[in-house]
């Protein structure tokens, strides 16, 4: 039986698809040809030629045999994922719209889409249009049921601890990370690996499989190999397939040991403050605190709180406090155990590691 994962394939992603078994992948990544209908070379004002992508692989007949194409690899990218699993599309104002109507007529789930700003873009040298600064990429699930992989809290923790925004800045691929031959760059269109490491990072686990149908010069199968996922791909171009798979060879897997992600919290099991008080680790009658000690309330036996005319649950209770809609109780109440200080969120994650 063949074996697909950690394995690049020279073919055309249409005809190799079909070796593929249903729901083999956990991600999707592709960056088709995005039909740019250039028709002409690109000068700049002195005359000098712009390296614009006007590579035959770009080249479409018309709209409705790129349409024919679109589907063909959108419906096989479906079948191929898994139940669980999701893709990310990336493209320009050329085809991106055109592609999310196709997603959306396969019954993708589109979850987001997400602006990649570029801060060293290609300018426009006639000066008639706007600079096209920026690409879009759509993310979304094999269906609207799909419990797809989304790892907040590490996300929000790489950001400096504030949820990611679905606008994000990085430079074109340039200097070294830039394949070239001969003075020349080897694609055109090669992506930078922060982009994947930031979408593999968020939408994968360690030891998931990750698949790019358009692979070019290899920047998602060397990404995953890095961060400790498995790859398949494929590549039409001879070129494009050997620089692949010399950058892959060259690429090395971060430890193991620093390879985990933050759990989720809706993937904790759930744990309601009563069950502290009938548990025994907390008694009816103890006084909370918050951390600076200003303000305090007495524990109820059915595990609510207690504080002056208030009373509610430890989130309600510490909310009314705040002034504010609503507040996370566990992070807000401490209580004395031992003569020391504790927060009742280190209680609760005692009790998860006892039960659990």
């Amino acid at each position: 039986m063949p074996v697909f994962s950690n394995k690049l394939i020279n073919g055309n992603c249409i005809k190799e698809f079909k070796k593929i078994p249903d729901k083999s992948f956990d991600l999707i990544f592709a960056d088709p040809p995005y039909n740019m209908q250039l028709g002409k070379k690109l000068t700049r004002p002195d005359s000098s030629k712009v390296n614009g992508v006007n590579d035959k692989w770009d080249q479409f007949g018309s709209f409705k045999h790129y349409d024919e194409f679109c589907k063909i690899w959108l419906s096989e990218c479906k079948r191929v994922l898994k139940d669980n699993g999701s893709i990310w599309v990336i493209g320009s104002y050329h085809n991106i719209f055109r592609l999310g109507f196709h997603m959306q007529n396969l019954d993708y789930w589109l979850l987001n889409d997400v602006i990649w700003r570029k801060n060293n873009p290609m300018p426009n040298f006639k000066g008639t249009r706007f600079t096209n600064a920026h690409e879009t990429l759509i993310w979304a699930s094999k269906n609207k049921k799909s419990k797809y992989t989304f790892n907040y809290q590490s996300i929000k923790c790489f950001n400096d601890d504030l949820q990611m925004r679905s606008d994000w800045i990085f430079p074109i691929c340039s200097g070294k990370e830039r394949l070239k031959k001969n003075g020349k760059k080897i694609h055109s269109t090669q992506k930078p690996e922060a982009l994947l490491h930031r979408i593999i990072l968020a939408t994968t686990n360690k030891g998931d499989t990750i698949f790019d149908p358009f692979l070019g010069t290899g920047t998602t199968a060397v990404v995953a190999k890095k961060l400790g996922r498995k790859y398949f791909g494929f590549e039409k171009d001879k070129t494009y397939f050997k620089a692949a798979c010399d950058r892959l060879n060259q690429a090395k897997i971060i430890e193991d040991d620093y390879l985990d992600t933050i759990e989720n919290s809706k993937s904790k099991p759930r744990i309601p403050f009563g069950s502290l008080v009938e548990m025994g680790m907390i008694r009816p009658g103890t006084t909370l605190y918050d951390q600076k000690k200003r303000f305090n309330a007495k524990i109820m036996a059915d595990g609510s709180l207690k504080h002056k005319d208030k009373e509610g649950s430890i989130h309600r209770v510490a909310a009314q406090i705040m002034g504010t809609e609503s507040y996370n109780g566990w992070t807000y109440w401490y209580c004395d155990i031992g003569g020391k200080s504790v927060s009742i969120d280190n209680l609760r994650q005692r009790l998860i590691t006892k039960s659990f």
